[in-house]
């Protein structure tokens, strides 16, 4: 039922036989069959397939896909352009104007991004509509804890970007001595509000590094 296109394919596919991973397919089979569920399946895989594995240059790490009507794209944190842009991602936008004087953007789609080589990647690919979290332990952090450990040993000098507790738990399946780890708060309000992510400065220190090694800097203007 799943499976990964462009240069991740050979990377990934070895999952494709585990139980865990077999398990998980019926479960997300009958999901979509019974609910309505997000992302559309056509997109459940979409990080991977705007992002590809040689482009790679950083990797954000999400918890969940958007549970609402229209929202989620297969992309942490974006959702479709015209659909109002959630809170988290309206912090996220405030302080990429505050970093670099970026106009703050008026459509919430991160695929720009994605074409750049940032992988944004939630941990669990996809949810039942208005119901937060409810395809989380059916497999997919195994999964997904598998790609970040694929990308901490098949690459170096890639930037992870861990916001808030659950994606600052990830670290421990990066290797720090081959990769750059930015790690603060979570964009939500509750976390933003109290001082714990305003200020990370991650998009200039991300663009920075990069420059550092030789390596095209991100654009992350998002408006074209």
């Amino acid at each position: 039922m799943f499976r990964i296109g462009k240069d991740w394919g050979p990377l990934l596919s070895s999952e494709y036989t585990q139980p865990y991973f077999k398990s998980l397919e019926g479960f997300i089979a009958s999901e979509y069959l019974k609910n309505k569920c997000f992302p559309p399946k056509d997109q459940i895989f979409n990080a991977f397939n705007l992002c590809a594995f040689k482009d790679l240059k950083a990797v954000l790490i999400g918890q969940d896909p958007y549970h609402g009507m229209g929202q989620a794209n297969g992309l942490a944190f974006s959702v479709n352009s015209g659909v109002p842009i959630p809170p988290s991602l309206k912090n996220i936008f405030k302080e990429l104007e505050r970093d670099l004087e970026l106009p703050t953007p008026k459509n919430g789609d991160l695929s720009i991004w994605a074409s750049q080589g940032v992988l944004l990647l939630n941990a669990t690919l996809t949810v039942r509509q208005s119901d937060a979290g409810s395809h989380q332990k059916e497999g997919w952090e195994q999964f997904t804890d598998h790609v970040i450990q694929t990308i901490s040993k098949s690459k170096s000098n890639v930037v992870f970007l861990l916001w808030g507790a659950y994606a600052r738990k990830k670290r421990k399946l990066i290797d720090g001595e081959r990769h750059l780890i930015l790690e603060s708060g979570h964009p939500s309000p509750l976390s933003a509000n109290r001082g714990y992510w305003f200020g990370n400065r991650h998009f200039s220190k991300t663009n920075a590094y990069l420059q550092s090694i030789g390596v095209d800097s991100i654009d992350w203007k998002v408006d074209r």
